[in-house]
């Protein structure tokens, strides 16, 4: 991402009053722009494919083919393709779902014009949006309906080192970069080099999908 090149963002959602909502905030931010918009998951991924968005916004609950669905088939397209879903409960299954299938991070449907631009700008600059205290309660009520570690993550964990199973557990907590870091008394380039190992090892997309997977591996025990 260029300073020089716009975001160029996806709408996806059945209701037209809330894509048109939101193409005005985002319009009116510095550096962002609609590229296009879709009223349900199929529509979707056939805009993504055409007009290779940065970022999609993608609602849940759609008619045709729901958001969850439409994300698991937009990333497995695109390992690059950034979606950030919307929901109306940040206490729900299908964010969490969706979380699993590939989102880089949810917001609420009624953020804020701020917080809309800087989770566009957070998510198509790489990395997860992580709300710590929402994201952190999502995965731990949800990663309790399974009832053990899934086979695969077991194995996979012990492909990790300790001080990156470490830092595994410190991502699921919510630790930014700089945080983590100052926790370990090490250098925060030490700490992006081990994420980037970790999600290697374990072929994860980012942060969100490292703390879903540390929840379902239970190296972070849910709570509450």
């Amino acid at each position: 991402m260029t300073a020089a090149h716009d975001i160029r963002v996806l709408i996806v959602d059945d209701q037209i009053m809330v894509r048109e909502g939101f193409t005005v905030l985002l319009n009116a931010m510095p550096g962002i722009e609609v590229v296009g918009e879709a009223v349900n998951g199929r529509e979707a991924i056939t805009q993504v494919a055409a007009l290779r968005p940065d970022v999609v916004l993608m609602d849940i609950r759609m008619p045709e083919l729901n958001g969850i669905d439409a994300t698991r088939e937009i990333v497995a397209a695109d390992a690059d393709a950034k979606v950030l879903v919307l929901t109306t409960f940040d206490l729900d299954e299908y964010v969490y779902q969706a979380l699993r299938a590939g989102a880089s991070g949810f917001l609420l449907k009624d953020a804020s014009a701020r917080q809309l631009a800087e989770g566009v700008r957070v998510v198509a600059s790489g990395e997860a949006l992580l709300a710590p205290t929402v994201t952190k309660r999502l995965i731990s009520e949800f990663s309790k309906l399974s009832e053990g570690p899934r086979p695969p993550a077991l194995a996979q964990i012990g492909d990790l080192t300790e001080r990156e199973t470490e830092v595994l557990v410190l991502i699921a907590q919510g630790l930014s970069n700089a945080e983590i870091a100052s926790h370990l008394v090490v250098a925060e380039s030490t700490i992006k080099t081990h994420v980037s190992r970790v999600l290697v090892k374990l072929g994860l997309r980012d942060r969100t999908q490292a703390a879903v997977f540390a929840y379902e591996a239970r190296l972070v025990h849910p709570s509450g």
